[in-house]
């Protein structure tokens, strides 16, 4: 066996240019609030005037540029739409203290569908305007923009300046729990009214909400309660979409997918006229929230109707089958897919890794969430969000820092051909380190508060977009993300299956073991990535150990593995690495289906995703 080191140089432009008529969704998602904020002052439970906000302006011709360079291909705008906000404007007063989390308000506390967030205008009065212009900006540079849809749950001082007869509520029955037709579902008297809110004793709140005084409705957790409590959604009301939640989950006798919109529940056409409104704009696609507790019937409808307008809009769901409150009795993810989604979220291989770091688990495990079935190849990969903690945060993830978010990213972005997102900050080392407003310090950037984040400033760099401020491992690691989320636009990540390798290497003992493990598969995790119709093929290997370099690692391809490849009985095998460490070897059958490739030394919290040739 021969190895050599090829220049660094070698950054797969040919498979670049092959494949960029194949691109997948890359999406990058950021929150206008804290993308451009640079101010410094970040106090806790600070004002917009104390703390500023980002603006839509800030997402400028260079901060775009940027993006796209680095090999994004959407941009998750979170939290355009008007929220729920303790900060007044001329004719749009602040809301009660009582329903707000945070100052700034929560971005799934939406106030009107169809309006944006005054926060984010140069110009509050003109914000449409300003947001028309970026959606321009962006479709100038060949970037698509997703917007959140948050169909479950509104806020509760909903009210539609721009399309008032059009507001959630109107000519409801406040006198029933459900009725088919009503927008929400109102509690049956008992420990109430008036409805008492868990707010009672911040600064400003009393615990009540005027307009519920009389009457009380259901949040947007499905708590039947007068008193929600503090972890309750309680700022938010749940919407009603023609199916008694408390009822179970059947929701059969729903309308199918082709009802004429004068026969399905009000809500239903509701929300089909906002989407159209948002489509009509230019949106190019959904994230929609909290997706499997809305009747799938709705969203076979929905997803049709939108269609009709623009077959190519992108609609991807946030989904747990874990949740109670998932509205089938089937995986939920399968449902979603199979009512129309692109995409749906891949939260269980984040638990996966996550738990390989805080929870003992092993990278094997990772084999039972992995396959090549459709979710399989239509989940959202993802290391952070907005509702997940940073990777760099110093008490999560095994306190590694930002290095960590390499081999997890890497495994997460390679496996299957869905979606891939990256997180504002992820790329450097964003640590959300310390409180912030109403989360606390929980290891999150927060949602809820007016706030800047003090690594991603630094890129920033007073709106120059360079990355000016950053230090060079944080400027290395934003480059590699580049590189990463380049390489997998390749056609055997974008259309090629997968084979995991871990299961045929357990009893190798070459195969990664530290100390007296007897097994493998701890901390190194390898799999086959392959298109038949390119001929193309990537081993991907990833070393998730902290500390530990991994020395004198081989990989059994077994005779299975190698059926998969379409090449059984091939002599000659060589693989290049396509990120950043420029090796590259040759090897001979014999080997691989032997001993084990030969793979140089595995730093900490390393990839390799190594192209093979003959």
């Amino acid at each position: 066996m021969m190895a050599r080191i090829i220049p660094g140089v070698l950054v797969f432009l040919a498979v670049l240019s092959s494949v960029r008529g194949a691109e997948r969704p890359v999406i990058y998602q950021l929150m206008v609030r804290t993308f451009g904020n640079t101010n410094e002052t970040r106090k806790i439970h600070g004002t917009l005037e104390e703390n500023g906000c980002g603006k839509f302006a800030d997402l400028t011709p260079a901060a775009l540029d940027s993006l796209r360079d680095l090999g994004f291909t959407h941009l998750w705008l979170t939290g355009v739409l008007e929220q729920a906000s303790g900060t007044a404007y001329p004719g749009r007063p602040a809301d009660d203290p009582d329903i707000l989390k945070g100052i700034a308000g929560s971005p799934y506390a939406i106030r009107d569908y169809f309006d944006v967030c005054p926060d984010y205008a140069m110009i509050p009065a003109e914000r449409m305007e300003e947001f028309k212009a970026l959606l321009e900006r962006c479709h100038r540079r060949g970037l698509k923009v997703i917007i959140d849809f948050v169909p479950n749950h509104v806020a509760r001082s909903y009210g539609s300046d721009v399309r008032p007869e059009r507001s959630f509520g109107r000519g409801d029955d406040r006198a029933a729990f459900f009725e088919k037709d009503n927008n929400f579902f109102y509690l049956p008297p008992g420990e109430g009214p008036p409805l008492e809110l868990p707010a009672a004793g911040n600064p400003g709140c009393d615990g009540r909400f005027p307009p519920e005084a009389r009457f009380g409705r259901v949040t947007g957790n499905n708590v039947v309660s007068w008193k929600p409590s503090i972890g309750d959604w309680y700022e938010t009301v749940k919407l009603n979409y023609g199916h008694d939640f408390t009822s179970g989950r059947d929701t059969s006798h729903l309308p199918g997918s082709d009802a004429p919109a004068g026969r399905v529940p009000r809500t239903w056409r509701m929300m089909d006229g906002i989407l159209a409104y948002w489509q009509g704009l230019g949106v190019d696609g959904f994230r929609c929230d909290m997706a499997h507790m809305v009747p799938l019937e709705f969203w076979q409808w929905s997803l049709k109707r939108c269609r009709a307008r623009d077959e190519g809009v992108f609609f991807c769901a946030e989904a747990y089958d874990s949740d109670p409150a998932k509205l089938t009795e089937r995986q939920v993810l399968d449902a979603l897919l199979d009512a129309g989604f692109d995409a749906v979220y891949d939260d269980p291989s984040y638990d996966v890794l996550e738990a390989l770091y805080e929870a003992g688990k092993w990278a094997n495990d990772l084999d039972a969430v992995v396959g090549d079935g459709r979710r399989f190849h239509h989940s959202l990969r993802y290391a952070e969000n907005h509702d997940e903690v940073r990777l760099a945060n110093p008490g999560k993830w095994g306190g590694l820092g930002m290095k960590v978010g390499k081999p997890v990213t890497a495994v997460l972005f390679a496996l299957g051909r869905g979606p891939v997102m990256l997180y504002s900050g992820q790329e450097v080392g964003e640590p959300a380190i310390g409180a912030e407003g109403f989360g606390g310090d929980d290891a999150r950037t927060t949602i809820f508060d007016y706030w800047s984040m003090p690594e991603f400033a630094k890129w920033v760099n007073g709106g120059r977009f360079d990355g000016g401020r950053l230090s060079a491992d944080q400027k290395a690691l934003r480059a590699w993300y580049g590189e990463l989320v380049h390489v997998i636009q390749a056609p055997a990540f974008t259309a090629g299956g997968f084979h995991g390798l871990n299961a045929a290497n357990l009893d190798n003992a070459a195969f990664g073991r530290l100390g007296g493990e007897t097994a493998s598969g701890h901390w190194l995790y390898a799999f086959l990535r392959h298109d038949r119709g390119k001929g193309q093929s990537f081993l991907v290997i990833a070393n998730f150990h902290g500390s530990e370099t991994l020395h004198g690692v081989k990989v059994r391809i077994p005779r299975d593995a190698r059926d998969f490849l379409g090449r059984a009985d091939a002599e000659r095998w060589s693989f290049t690495d396509r990120l950043d460490s420029g090796w590259s070897t040759r090897t001979t059958l014999s080997e691989v289906d032997g001993p084990g490739l030969a793979l140089p030394d595995l730093a900490p919290c390393s990839a390799l995703l190594l192209e093979l040739g003959d």
